[in-house]
């Protein structure tokens, strides 16, 4: 298992992975197996998409409309925050992610990114950990 962090902006910060990922895979000698990529914490998550901030833009938009930030979600009531809406938007892709591994490389569409995104409303260091298992 191997930790690193990434210092992120909040706000629906999206931050490409996949090259610190490939490292990693490159770095342990993962010739064939997996490897699962989880973020600690509740208001970041990991998935794939297109390297493309157009693209980026677009899925910030949607999230907007379905889970808007500004909203005054009962979880503000709890804690005295403002982040319900990141803890919301979380919870619909999850902290982790599984990719395969093949010839010491991730299999990976050609324009698929890992990447790492930030709901919270305030930056933070966010810890990401990868552990490989071999096949």
């Amino acid at each position: 298992m191997i930790q690193f962090y990434i210092k992120t902006k909040g706000d629906t910060d999206i931050i490409d992975i996949t090259n610190k990922v490939s490292e990693i895979v490159s770095q342990e000698k993962v010739s064939a197996g997996v490897v699962n990529v989880f973020v600690k914490g509740s208001t970041a998550v990991l998935t794939t998409i297109e390297a493309d901030e157009n693209l980026y833009n677009d899925l910030r938009e949607v999230l907007e409309k379905i889970i808007p930030v500004k909203k005054d979600w009962r979880h503000h009531q709890t804690w005295g925050d403002d982040n319900g809406g990141s803890h919301l938007r979380a919870a619909f892709f999850g902290p982790s992610l599984t990719v395969p591994v093949t010839d010491g490389k991730l299999i990976l569409g050609t324009w698929q990114k890992i990447v790492l995104i930030d709901f919270d409303t305030t930056p933070r260091q966010r810890e990401i950990t990868v552990s490989c298992l071999k096949g």
